[in-house]
């Protein structure tokens, strides 16, 4: 650990060394490197590096030119924003000529350092400019209606379709570029090439309201001379199954916005000439079926591999027999804009860890990691034998693949071999699945080490977190914590990659956000999203159970503690990276949404027993899945109320809107009097009308009954500061006195467990916070762990050693990532990394050292590194026989406190010096047991004795 840490501290700092002042690096358009998009006015960013300590940008240059030739400042003839006195590096508008469509703009950018020191100019970047018109696609929707080919008593599972067209192309390509997307799922050719590496193209929105295209680079992919574009289409989640609709037996099951999937595909080639010409869809294309039988994200794939046309693909194929491909109109008011997140992509493979043969003569396959993906299969065998194969997450105690928590989802996927004597090699193009656990059916011979391989898929976000211990059940959970986030961030944040769901909750994707900002790269994954929440905020301004989507079942309408994402995942954004447009764009459906609650509240500023009781379930989802009397839905929407009051207070002040601040700041005020009014007692202990609730009939677990006086409660007011502040240390101490009361354990749900840990720590409680963080008793995050986990499981009890599985036949999802918000806690409190200014510009490293006396089971060591929109953060902790042992590492151009625990009065060093005799450290003084002091970029250790 030592030797990364030192690895990373030189990293960050090595690039300097090559020039006098700041070298830029990692550009960045729209947070990305070198992408496509349609932003009128991207925003870019850059990291700088040093080979000085406590390092800043004064000021930055930025030059934008349509070719690298033009790339100098004199020439530059998009932008130049000549030397900009700034020490902003992100979010940094580009403020050049108007860009245009498909134009390519190449970029690069200097800094000035605190001395005034120009650095040297950056590598060069670029980023192109998508379709700004949707009267500049000429191209129109095409397909192939196979509908009624869709057969079985369970499912109908038409064709998927297959589309083609051979076209000439003249000598002297200079420029190809393809535009292409799908009402559904595609997958584009050029000449038997796949066409980018992307799965899941091009995502799920509400495509009555909005589709997103790819753009890729394809010059290279065309030749002189005949040329074939051909597609596969799926049904996807345009036209597939969709959650849970079949289970509930919706009026609609399936084929939500349109049963036939389309594809639209607009091919730009320019010659060395002058020359250009475009190649639609249209009426001209060929469409057949082929090999592909059935296709469906839930579901999964059926491939006969004896009806493949060979080359059907390529310019020399036959399409005679096939039919003209049939034409559907657009809907006018579909916008048709850019994918602005990471592309779904296989971002891992695994290799199967055991293989174990059944009675049955099946096999069954471990990968040794709950994960979401596909699996490569190889296989030799005659034509019309057939491979079945099917996953799960858990096996149960006898071996059996346990597939009963998949509900109605089928996911099976199934190949037919043609008999190629040398064999064959499959995977499925628009299914994925949840699993660990493969189940193969159909072979001659056993199985060897390459028969099948695992196939991560997920949203490709960067990692930029890391944490360790030397605690093994520790670094087990943050790999859960990760694989979970990964296995569910697929174009949306759904609740689960399995089961019949797999659709974006906003509950638990509010309780998890922050998390996820410390784990991955999830900007432009979040930039994408919120505009599906946006699109499904209801007619009343509440946003959705779950975005995109329509309504599953008729009931599903919106619930405290989930409609709330609206608000909490941009304010998210805003703290992580410094987001605003997002804010900005979003502020009309956040005031409506703010407008829905104090309706809702008939001006009263808080929400009384059974204000949602018209809702179902009644109250709505609550603190989903937890022990014990229930805490009150009403008094938790109230808390989030207020809680909403602050952040939009927060975010108005960040885009200039004083009104806007000076109302919620108000709404705020008014909703915490109010609440403390009705919800507390004289003593100031959390209360309410237990009788208003009668026997809780409709209520989540409402026949356990209600009280405020719960640990989610205390939790909440604690985390989301509803209670007067010199009232916070006894609402920590009955925080603590209930979990006493309770054994030491947590009985929190959803919406509890993400709030406890900071709770507890936030009032004096760090010990009662490691303890519950490090139990390994039922209920807990460790219990999961010690039970076999790789992935964090929906309920604290899907399975147990002795009992097995308690809840087969209802909600069992071993990869669910809301109780794995835990992760805030790990890195704000444990490492202690909490940003104070958006983006950390600023920020302060406080670790909360885990208590002593715990031998193997607590934590002497710990290491964690998180790499933001200023560079890479560094908080490491060990104990020693001497003290401790602090090491930090504060990128270029910020700012950072750092509380060192003092153990003693004894003297503190940094980097080798007493502290007191450093100029690289300026010491601020004492505070609750830590000496604080300031400091700016650099590596820093500091060595606290005993």
């Amino acid at each position: 650990m030592k030797k990364y840490f030192l690895a990373l501290a030189i990293m960050v700092t090595a690039t300097g060394m090559k020039a006098a002042g700041l070298t830029a690096s990692y550009l960045r358009c729209e947070y990305k490197e070198n992408p496509v998009t349609d932003v009128p006015a991207p925003r870019l960013s850059w990291e700088l590096s040093s080979n000085q300590s406590d390092q800043l940008q004064t000021a930055y240059q930025i030059i934008v030119a349509s070719s690298q030739n033009a790339l100098n400042e004199s020439k530059a003839d998009l932008w130049n924003s000549g030397k900009t006195a700034s020490r902003a590096t992100y979010q940094v508008e580009y403020a050049g000529k108007p860009l245009k469509s498909g134009q390519r703009c190449y970029w690069k950018v200097r800094s000035w350092d605190k001395n005034g020191v120009a650095g040297p100019w950056s590598q060069v970047a670029r980023w192109e400019m998508g379709l700004l018109d949707k009267s500049e696609w000429k191209a129109e929707w095409i397909g192939l209606d196979l509908d009624h080919l869709g057969k079985g008593k369970v499912y109908h599972l038409p064709p998927a379709p297959y589309l083609r067209k051979k076209v000439q192309v003249k000598p002297a390509i200079k420029r190809a570029t393809l535009h292409v997307t799908a009402l559904g799922l595609y997958e584009f050719s050029i000449n038997g090439k796949k066409i980018g590496d992307a799965f899941l193209t091009p995502g799920w929105t509400d495509y009555d309201k909005r589709v997103y295209y790819q753009t890729y680079d394809v010059t290279s992919n065309l030749k002189s001379g005949a040329n074939a574009l051909a597609a596969q289409l799926s049904y996807g989640w345009y036209a597939g199954y969709l959650g849970y609709s079949l289970l509930v037996q919706n009026p609609v099951v399936r084929a939500f916005y349109g049963k036939v999937p389309l594809l639209k595909a607009q091919l730009e080639i320019s010659y060395q000439d002058g020359t250009s010409e475009t190649l639609v869809t249209d009426q001209s294309w060929k469409a057949s079926q082929g090999a592909l039988l059935e296709s469906d994200l839930l579901n999964g794939e059926t491939y006969d591999a004896r009806l493949e046309e060979k080359g059907w693909n390529t310019a020399g194929f036959d399409d005679q027999k096939w039919k003209p491909a049939q034409v559907f109109p657009d809907k006018p008011e579909r916008k048709l804009q850019v994918y602005p997140g990471p592309p779904v992509r296989i971002t891992q493979t695994i290799a199967v860890k055991t293989t174990n043969r059944r009675p049955d003569g099946s096999y069954i396959m471990d990968m040794g990691q709950n994960f979401a993906g596909i699996v490569r299969l190889k296989v030799k065998g005659a034509a019309g034998d057939t491979i079945q194969l099917r996953f799960g997450e858990k096996l149960h105690p006898d071996g059996r693949l346990m597939t009963e928590n998949l509900r109605m989802a089928r996911a099976t996927d199934t190949y037919i071999l043609k008999g190629d004597p040398n064999g064959e090699i499959w995977e499925p193009k628009f299914t994925f699945h949840g699993f660990q656990f493969v189940q193969i059916n159909g072979l001659r011979q056993a199985p060897d080490s390459q028969t099948l391989t695992g196939l991560v898929i997920g949203s490709d976000t960067p990692k930029v977190g890391t944490f360790e211990t030397d605690n093994a059940m520790v670094n087990q959970l943050y790999s859960n914590i990760d694989w979970t986030q990964r296995a569910n961030y697929i174009d949306i944040p759904t609740d689960c990659p399995q089961r019949d769901e797999r659709i974006g909750w906003t509950g638990d994707a509010q309780v998890y956000v922050k998390s996820a900002t410390f784990n991955r790269d999830v900007a432009s994954f979040f930039t994408k999203w919120v505009v599906d929440l946006n699109d499904g905020q209801r007619e009343n301004g509440a946003y959705p159970l779950y975005a995109p989507a329509p309504d599953l079942r008729k009931t599903d309408t919106f619930s405290p503690g989930w409609m709330e994402a609206g608000i909490i995942c941009p304010y998210q954004i805003y703290r992580a990276y410094g987001d605003t447009r997002m804010i900005s764009q979003g502020w009309p459906y956040m005031t409506a949404f703010m407008d829905f609650l104090e309706k809702r509240s008939n001006g009263a500023y808080v929400f009384k027993e059974n204000a949602f009781a018209d809702i179902d379930p009644k109250g709505g989802f609550g603190d989903w899945l937890s022990f014990g009397k229930k805490t009150p839905p009403d008094l938790l929407a109230s808390f989030y109320y207020a809680y909403c009051a602050d952040l939009m207070s927060e975010m108005a002040e960040a885009t200039g809107n004083i009104k806007g601040k000076q109302h919620f700041t108000a709404t705020a005020a008014k909703v915490r009097k109010a609440v403390l009014a009705h919800y507390t007692d004289s003593e100031g202990r959390f209360k309410c009308d237990q009788k208003a609730y009668g026997d809780g009939a409709g209520y989540v677990d409402g026949a356990l009954g209600f009280t405020g006086h719960t640990q989610t409660a205390y939790a909440n007011a604690i985390y989301m500061n509803i209670i007067d502040p010199a009232e916070m240390k006894k609402s920590g101490d009955r925080l603590a006195e209930l979990l006493r009361e309770n054994g030491g354990k947590l009985a929190t749900g959803f919406l509890g467990a993400k709030p406890l840990l900071p709770a507890l720590s936030a009032t004096g409680y760090s010990d009662m916070a490691y303890k519950l963080f490090l139990s390994k008793e039922f209920p807990s995050w460790g219990f999961e762990v010690e039970n076999g986990s790789t992935t964090i499981w929906e309920r604290w009890d899907s399975f147990t050693k002795e009992d097995g599985f308690k809840y087969n036949a209802a909600m069992n999802s071993f990869s669910h990532y809301a109780f794995g918000a835990v992760c805030e806690w790990m890195f704000g409190n444990a490492a202690g990394i909490k940003a104070t200014r958006p983006g950390f510009a600023e920020f302060d490293i406080r670790p909360e050292i885990a208590p002593d006396g715990m031998g193997r089971e607590g934590i002497s060591r710990l290491a964690a590194s998180l790499r933001t929109m200023n560079g890479m953060i560094v908080s490491e902790w060990a104990k020693t026989q001497n003290g401790l042992t602090m090491k930090v590492v504060v990128p270029v151009n910020t700012k950072a406190r750092i509380y060192i625990p003092r153990f003693s009065e004894g003297q503190i060093f940094v980097n080798s010096r007493e502290i007191n005799q450093s100029k690289q450290v300026k010491i601020l003084g004492k505070e609750q047991g830590y000496t604080l002091v300031e400091v700016g970029s650099g590596t820093y250790e500091f060595i606290a004795p005993h």
